[in-house]
């Protein structure tokens, strides 16, 4: 497979502002954007890759890895916050841009706002979410073919201890790796994903939810908020979204509804792409508060379950800032 580099790199928030050779950006920590071209389907597939800082300790067994997948009419710079905040806490993290429910697509479409909802759901479809999923497995199959042939860079990630997030359509592909059970008992499950997180998530727009769920038994985080509401017609209400949690199986399960956050709050962006939907002031005031609180519960999420970091697992029992009105459960 051909790779082609896109962009020179840029330093994590954390570091001065630079611009280096693609090589240092593994050796200190930063962004490289590549594109990757699954052979097979004759698809590229645009990634945004943080690597750790370089004066963190790295593990033993290395660095483990999390793949992030964008909602629908996103892209590879989607999820910035999330991102930012685990590669400080000494993950890898692979941003996905999937072709066909990106932001290129819906332009080519002819979507003009989120307002339609019909386009919205036209452009989430089956086939599109069945694409992501096969985006996932191409990047885990390419990671591991770069370590086998001695790439020295992807030979310090340990890829068997991978985590998947994604926000929005991100979530439903989430779900799908994780388990989720579709008409006619289809599952395209991915073993190779110990850990998961679904910003947004939403119940199946029909059938019973705990047999859809019935399957996702690897650890699962559900986020989402009081203003959480439907985007694309397809009956995701606050309270639905809410309810994914009661409904998955118990046992390695957590749940966070935040007060006054909104779609948009769980899509780990800033300024104008966390615009892009009307939006209440009071959502609006409390977004840094809210990502702040997001980035360190998720990052211990990770470092749970895929560094068995007992610290980070009893921080989880009793997350710091939380706010009057929000519910925080594990189960």
């Amino acid at each position: 497979m051909n790779l082609t580099r896109r962009k020179a790199l840029s330093l994590t928030a954390s570091l001065p502002l630079a611009w280096l050779p693609t090589r240092a950006a593994h050796a200190t920590g930063g962004v490289v954007d590549e594109d990757w071209t699954d052979a097979a389907r004759q698809r590229t597939v645009p990634v945004r890759i943080r690597w750790p800082s370089g004066a963190l300790p790295r593990p033993a067994a290395g660095w483990p890895l999390v793949l992030y997948s964008h909602g629908l009419g996103g892209s590879r710079e989607g999820g910035a916050t999330w991102g930012e905040a685990w590669a400080a806490a000494g993950i890898v993290v692979v941003h996905l841009q999937h072709p066909g429910s990106d932001t290129p697509a819906l332009r080519a479409s002819g979507l003009r706002s989120f307002a339609d909802k019909d386009g919205l759901r036209q452009a989430a479809s089956p086939q599109q979410l069945l694409a992501r999923v096969q985006d996932a497995r191409f990047a885990l199959d390419e990671i591991a073919r770069r370590r086998a042939e001695g790439d020295a860079h992807w030979q310090t990630v340990r890829s068997e201890a991978s985590g998947f997030a994604g926000h929005s359509f991100g979530a439903h592909t989430t779900m799908a790796l994780a388990g989720q059970l579709y008409p006619r008992g289809l599952s395209v499950a991915e073993p190779r994903i110990a850990a998961f997180i679904a910003f947004s998530p939403s119940l199946p727009a029909a059938g019973d939810a705990q047999a859809a769920f019935a399957r996702i038994t690897r650890p699962m985080l559900c986020l989402t908020g009081t203003r959480d509401e439907d985007v694309a017609g397809t009956r995701a209400t606050p309270e639905r979204r809410a309810a994914v949690f009661g409904a998955l199986p118990a046992g390695n399960k957590a749940g966070l509804v935040l007060q006054e956050a909104d779609h948009m709050t769980f899509g780990g962006d800033a300024g104008r792409r966390a615009g892009i939907l009307p939006r209440a002031d009071a959502t609006r005031a409390l977004q840094a508060q809210h990502h702040a609180l997001l980035s360190a519960l998720t990052t211990d999420w990770w470092r749970t379950h895929l560094l068995a970091d007992a610290a980070a697992r009893q921080r989880l029992h009793q997350p710091r800032g939380l706010a009057a009105g929000d519910v925080w459960q594990q189960g």
